[in-house]
């Protein structure tokens, strides 16, 4: 089914509200990162809801909290804002500490609804992907980017890629366990790591 003209009044509003945000340490507009999360949210199957979701997933968090949230509400309707709240873990600019935060979100996914379960595993394979191909191409100057260096960004995603195999398995949480099994290990020195770059698999065929 077209995708109705509701979709592109998200593409135009998520391009306006996150113009001047890049991805970490990349200088790559954050559009192609909402973009991609709305796509494989559609590959995935995902409904009309869902892809805009993708394309908002960040927009309560990264600009302007509550207030963004009301407005994704009247635009865009009470589904999508509710999994644009599920995806969020946290609503004031100066957020609370890393790991207490992620703890919390890890902890309340396997009681989120599938809806929102697909739109935040979308995010979480399009980031896990980024970070291993960044890694592969400059090394452990990449955990300089995160609040929680390297052993908190590899600890987040392994915890991340166990809950997602249990409350949504399929192709995308596969595809984020093979990502995350090419991150890494903690006794890995430099010289060890991966030379392999993993690729979008949005649109590939499931096996």
């Amino acid at each position: 089914m077209p995708l109705s003209k509701l979709y592109d009044q998200a593409l135009v509003y998520a391009s306006e509200l996150h113009r001047d945000q890049v991805r970490k340490g990349s200088g790559i507009p954050y559009i192609a990162h909402l973009l991609s999360v709305s796509s494989r949210v559609l590959s995935a199957g995902g409904t009309e809801v869902q892809a805009i979701a993708g394309l908002l997933h960040d927009a309560a968090e990264d600009q302007g909290g509550q207030a963004t949230l009301d407005e994704v509400r009247a635009k865009f309707g009470a589904e999508v804002a509710q999994i644009v709240s599920d995806c969020t873990d946290s609503w004031v600019e100066s957020k609370p500490p890393w790991r207490p935060r992620k703890e919390a979100y890890l902890a309340s996914l396997p009681n989120k609804a599938p809806t929102s379960l697909l739109v935040s595993l979308a995010d979480k394979l399009d980031n896990a992907e980024a970070i291993l191909n960044d890694y592969c191409s400059i090394g452990d100057d990449l955990w300089d980017r995160f609040t929680g260096g390297r052993e908190g960004t590899l600890w987040y995603y392994r915890e991340l890629s166990a809950i997602f195999n249990e409350a949504l398995p399929g192709r995308l949480a596969r595809g984020l366990s093979q990502t995350v099994s090419y991150f890494p290990l903690p006794e890995w020195p430099p010289e060890s790591r991966p030379v392999l770059r993993i690729h979008r698999v949005a649109g590939d065929p499931q096996p």
